[in-house]
């Protein structure tokens, strides 16, 4: 939440909850002479003062100037205007500069560092959209640490494996040149080039090669993204803001992420596409059979999202969905508390990221942000809210 007076904006904090209590709002404001009081509450923690000119904000996002009310901003368009606002200081963890040519490999990266810098890469704009490299790089780095290969690649290796991934995924009127995003992904502040220095115009393939150029992602920003669930936000978040046109599937496959377009795991019914089909061999995660009984029972096969009951000719028919998935590369745990009973168009729809549930329990849909429904919760059914985030992180609800 940022906060505006006099067309400047003059302080940051973060939503921690969202309130709906008209008794408690009564023992805090009192009521008007028509007995009208504020029904809905934020509560709000890491408030910190700014001083921010508003008016490039403002006008990016075509709202008036001067801002007169709450305004609500979707997350796409709020991620393009974030490297506007000073980030949150770390005083504990803040070193003394270095005199270097390389821009620090940030000692003091924080999450919320990370996922800002994510958000605002800087890239060229070819035909009013921004270009690929970068991002097609870091989730290709992101690969390499999801199957525990190192950080760091030469740059014959960076070459070899990122230049086909440039042709294939990247804007159909770019050039493939990998050592563009090899040599300026290091001004996101999450990457690291050694073996050359300066800050002058790209090295040229033969410079970098004969150098024995590596480069990777920083050790901190490493760091963060081997965890499990930094690692499906930042995912969700790059495929969200950076590849809304094309086939997220067979990019995040090839890159080594498959299965992280669906909070299942899955790929998608059918395989999707014409390619040929071939009978394999597989092991599938050992589900309890019983706790699928239970939860449908427990919501007598009620949707959760729509309170929907799908009618069979004996009895009825629902679906019990897996918030994290079990299955790679998600990993979840088969119990109650990561169970959803859902009917199969909303056990699609939820799976294939389409909606997420919010801290407030609403119902979302993805592409707009819009309130669809409130999920329906029996009292014996405690969800484990870390698996929720879980889900909103794949969505790039980060």
């Amino acid at each position: 939440m940022l906060f505006y007076a006099r067309k400047r904006f003059v302080a940051k904090a973060r939503i921690l909850a969202l309130l709906h209590n008209r008794p408690l709002a009564k023992e805090i404001w009192g009521v008007d002479e028509n007995q009208k009081t504020w029904e809905h509450m934020m509560a709000l923690g890491d408030v910190v003062e700014i001083d921010v000119s508003a008016e490039p904000i403002l006008k990016g996002l075509t709202i008036p100037i001067p801002l007169r009310s709450l305004t609500l901003v979707r997350a796409e368009e709020r991620r393009r205007f974030l490297h506007l606002i000073p980030p949150s200081s770390h005083p504990e963890r803040t070193v003394p500069a270095k005199a270097t040519a390389e821009p620090a490999d940030l000692a003091t990266l924080g999450r919320d560092d990370l996922f800002r810098a994510l958000a605002s890469l800087k890239t060229h704009i070819r035909e009013h959209r921004p270009t690929r490299h970068k991002p097609i790089t870091l989730l290709w780095s992101i690969g390499r640490l999801a199957q525990g290969k190192g950080r760091m690649v030469d740059w014959e290796t960076f070459r070899a494996e990122v230049a086909p991934l440039l042709k294939e995924f990247g804007q159909p009127d770019s050039r493939v040149t990998p050592e563009y995003p090899f040599w300026h992904l290091r001004s996101s502040g999450l990457w690291s080039v050694e073996g050359v220095v300066g800050q002058g115009a790209t090295p040229t393939p033969a410079q970098l090669a004969s150098a024995h150029a590596r480069a990777g992602l920083g050790k901190d920003a490493a760091a963060i993204l081997r965890r499990s669930l930094s690692r499906a936000e930042a995912i969700g978040l790059l495929c969200s803001t950076y590849f809304a046109d094309i086939d997220r599937d067979s990019l995040l496959e090839r890159v080594g992420l498959a299965g992280y377009t669906s909070a299942s795991g899955e790929p998608p019914a059918g395989g999707g596409g014409s390619a040929k089909r071939r009978t394999v061999t597989s092991s599938q995660p050992d589900r309890d059979q019983r706790l699928v009984e239970h939860i449908k029972m427990m919501y007598k096969h009620a949707c959760q999202v729509c309170g929907s009951r799908v009618e069979t000719r004996y009895s009825h028919y629902s679906e019990a969905a897996h918030i994290r998935g079990v299955g790679k590369p998600h990993n979840g745990p088969d119990e109650l508390s990561n169970l959803l009973c859902l009917c199969p168009n909303h056990h699609v729809e939820f799976d294939r990221l389409a909606i997420y549930i919010d801290e407030d329990w609403s119902v979302r849909r993805n592409s707009t942000g819009d309130i669809l429904f409130e999920l329906r919760r029996h009292a014996d059914h405690v969800i484990n809210k870390k698996h929720l985030r879980y889900h909103r992180g794949l969505c790039g609800r980060v």
